[in-house]
């Protein structure tokens, strides 16, 4: 399990959620726009996610401990 957060393109925190034990987790209602998804839980890990307007985006972040 890791926490996920979600920033919009002005830093400001737009939600966080737990991953499941799958590793997936959702934001809904997202307007079209830019955002930073950061992943804790693990050593951190953050990337852009680009969300454009009418449907799913789906983005992979590789969790884990250096070898």
């Amino acid at each position: 399990e890791a926490r996920v957060t979600l920033l919009d393109a002005a830093g400001n925190v737009v939600g966080s959620a737990m991953t499941g034990g799958d590793g997936v987790f959702r934001f809904i209602g997202l307007p079209a726009g830019e955002y930073t998804v950061i992943a804790a839980g693990y050593p951190p890990v953050a990337t852009v996610l680009q969300v454009t307007g009418g449907g799913r985006t789906d983005s992979e972040l590789q969790l884990g401990y250096g070898d």
